[in-house]
């Protein structure tokens, strides 16, 4: 596919990235990650059922980012709130049992800039003490993992920012200084939402099938995780919506036309 190359002022091209905080239990570190945030030059918050917000503690810790916390979008949930976006990736330090696209800090940040130019992504933390659930690493892209000392992995949420917004900072520059940032632009990414559209639409003809019967242990998941990976654009999500469809009405019918 054609590749476009793509270079804009720093704030412009960061301002797709969002940052999402789910369940942050502590309103100061909040204010701390809003307060790099401006550091770095990102402005997107989203928080994910935080304990307490607004809070004078956070606005505190901001120390000055008022703007970052007063333009903050909060959410019930994950799902709402990477449902715009094309690229998400969720920071744990635990290891998982299923299979997902590693990233180390500075991968995280190039891959997150590469998909920029197509449409919003997100960088996704945990509450402070238990970390990203596996339902909600379901709904992202890949994993991100900071490399710690073995002998002490505990990483302060806030701090975890930090580091990524400063990587995301970084791989901007060197983008805008001539290390043209590169991205297929022939087909329209699909958002998280639209593959959310996608996975309930195939759940509903495996269990019309029979296909979810018996011992399938995570199979949905496993399917989720090996989609994630191929399906890339919207076209592609039709085309499998359109199939799904297609068998819908063929158990309707009883057998397709000759």
């Amino acid at each position: 596919m054609p590749l476009s190359k793509h270079s804009e002022p720093l704030g412009q091209s960061l301002g797709g990235l969002k940052i999402v905080m789910v369940g942050t239990t502590h309103p100061g570190n909040i204010g701390a990650a809003a307060r790099v945030m401006a550091n770095m030059g990102l402005s997107r918050l989203r928080l994910v059922s935080p304990r307490v917000f607004p809070h004078e503690e956070a606005t505190a810790r901001a120390a000055g980012a008022d703007h970052v916390l007063q333009n903050a979008d909060v959410f019930g949930d994950l799902t709402t709130a990477v449902r715009d976006c094309v690229l998400v990736i969720g920071a744990t330090a635990r290891r998982r049992s299923i299979s997902f696209t590693p990233f180390d800090s500075a991968s995280a940040a190039h891959e997150l800039l590469q998909n920029l130019v197509v449409g919003p992504v997100a960088l996704v933390f945990g509450p402070e003490a238990s970390g990203l659930s596996n339902e909600h690493l379901d709904l992202c892209h890949g994993h991100l993992r900071i490399d710690v000392d073995e002998q002490f992995q505990s990483l302060n949420v806030a701090t975890a920012v930090a580091i990524m917004a400063y990587e995301c900072r970084k791989a901007c520059l060197a983008a805008n200084d001539g290390l043209a940032i590169e991205t297929e632009t022939a087909l329209k990414p699909n958002t998280m939402g639209e593959f959310d559209g996608l996975m309930q639409h195939l759940e509903k003809v495996m269990n019309q099938t029979g296909f979810t019967n018996g011992p399938r242990v995570k199979l949905a998941r496993k399917l989720r995780r090996v989609l994630l990976q191929g399906v890339s654009t919207s076209e592609e999500v039709n085309i499998l919506r359109g199939f799904l469809t297609s068998v819908e009405h063929l158990g309707q019918s009883g057998s397709p036309e000759e």
